[in-house]
């Protein structure tokens, strides 16, 4: 039911799909299977700076922890059966949960002595734009290939609590807007929220699309790679129609899970713009994908530049040149405004509960982070010299990763969206 022109853009849903599923979604999957893409630097350890989480599900130590039966007064356990029995059920769900949510930290032997490596080579490189406590000792390498996005059981208050916190209190929102389908919403059918969003500048309408756009990528995920079936000789995943349908569904949804759709196809086109603008940074004689595999680094460079001059030969781009475009001080003003808020929104990843989850939402948040970074840094990325360092702009080794990833994600989506577009259309 998505098709047509997006709002804010020249483009339409149809452009994007033909070029996205049939030139760039197998190029970029092979880049992201290289030994440089795959691995990410993550610290999952750190605490939620905004709220006390001790109730985690899906962390190492799960966070329902029921009590022996035999602890628990025989008063209590007769006259409280119904309430035993969905804490039972709790500690279950949790369980399952852990199991799901488990981060695979193994790498293979090779690959700590590659990590030795990139960490000389980035120590000795001009890279001055640190990371987020890529230093720290609880910070390690994740091989994303062996920890696909996927379904982990991470759902109810705790998984609801950290989008609302984005939506409510990061998206420039006031209070008395009520989200469409958010609790308390009364009955506008979102008209009071679409108003208020139609009366906003450019700028904060699209910070609003781009966090709804990454927030229905994700659920696309969790909906593409679900849990079918879970026995003792496999487990078998795969798309999950009905999860889809109750997230996406026009009629389900009241109308608004083809808008969230039409968000994800306006994040797609940002990150594919930042592509197509840091070509420059990429194309230095002197930057390498660097793993210590020579004849490897100069292929998945070669594979990486193929991939961008094709990002650039997209024939309808987002203008991002409507951002920030009035007068000076107050574009000055709403440009940190906009990256005060992000970075907010990447410090939330810290409270999700489930390892795997904030492994995802810490990488796709930094990724689109370091997109935003490269549209606002235009003038820095012209002056870059052809050869020799670059002081100006500069990408650390986990900012690429995550900025190539990331659009991998938003690029995946795309493309299931197309495939349970047919399972819908065979299903009728």
């Amino acid at each position: 039911q998505v098709t047509g022109y997006l709002d804010d853009c020249t483009c339409d849903v149809e452009t994007i799909d033909a070029f996205n599923n049939y030139k760039l979604f197998p190029r970029l999957n092979e880049l992201l299977e290289s030994d440089y893409f795959r691995y990410y630097k993550v610290n999952l350890q750190k605490p939620c700076p905004f709220w006390d989480d001790s109730s985690h599900c899906g962390m190492r130590d799960c966070a329902v922890q029921p009590c022996p039966s035999d602890e628990v007064p025989d008063g209590i356990r007769s006259g409280s059966y119904k309430y035993s029995e969905e804490a039972n059920n709790l500690a279950e769900e949790c369980e399952e949960a852990k199991r799901l949510g488990a981060v695979d930290d193994s790498l293979s032997t090779e690959t700590r002595q590659a990590v030795l490596q990139w960490t000389q080579h980035d120590d000795s490189s001009d890279s001055f734009c640190e990371a987020d406590d890529i230093h720290s000792p609880d910070a390690e390498y994740v091989d994303l290939l062996l920890n696909p996005e996927r379904y982990t059981g991470y759902k109810g208050p705790d998984a609801w609590k950290i989008w609302n916190s984005i939506y409510e209190e990061n998206c420039f929102k006031p209070q008395n807007v009520k989200r469409p389908l958010a609790s308390g919403r009364g009955d506008d059918g979102g008209q009071m929220f679409y108003k208020w969003l139609k009366g906003v500048c450019v700028e904060k309408r699209a910070f609003y699309r781009l966090i709804s756009g990454l927030h229905a990528s994700i659920n696309i995920h969790l909906s593409a790679r679900y849990l079918l079936q879970d026995s003792w000789s496999e487990k078998k995943w795969g798309p999950n129609v009905t999860e889809f349908q109750q997230r996406f569904d026009e009629v389900l949804t009241r109308g608004e899970g083809p808008r969230r759709l039409k968000n994800l196809y306006f994040l797609y086109l940002i990150e594919l713009r930042a592509l197509s603008k840091v070509l420059p940074f990429f194309e230095r004689p002197g930057f390498q994908l660097y793993t210590g595999n020579k004849s490897q680094d100069a292929e998945m460079k070669h594979l990486l530049l193929e991939i961008l001059h094709l990002a650039k030969s997209f024939p309808l781009h987002f203008d991002e040149n409507s951002f920030f475009a009035g007068n000076k001080k107050e574009a000055a003003k709403l440009k940190e405004e906009f990256r005060l808020h992000f970075k907010n929104i990447s410090k939330i990843m810290d409270c999700v509960g489930c390892f795997k989850c904030r492994l995802w939402g810490k990488l796709q948040t930094q990724g689109l982070g370091t997109a935003l970074k490269i549209l606002f840094s235009e003038n820095l990325i012209e002056k870059i010299p052809e050869s020799g360092p670059s002081y100006g702009f500069q990408l650390t080794r986990q900012e690429i990763v995550a900025l190539f990833n990331a659009f991998g994600r938003v690029s995946t989506s795309v493309k299931e969206l197309e495939n349970f577009r047919n399972i819908l259309q065979n299903m009728r």
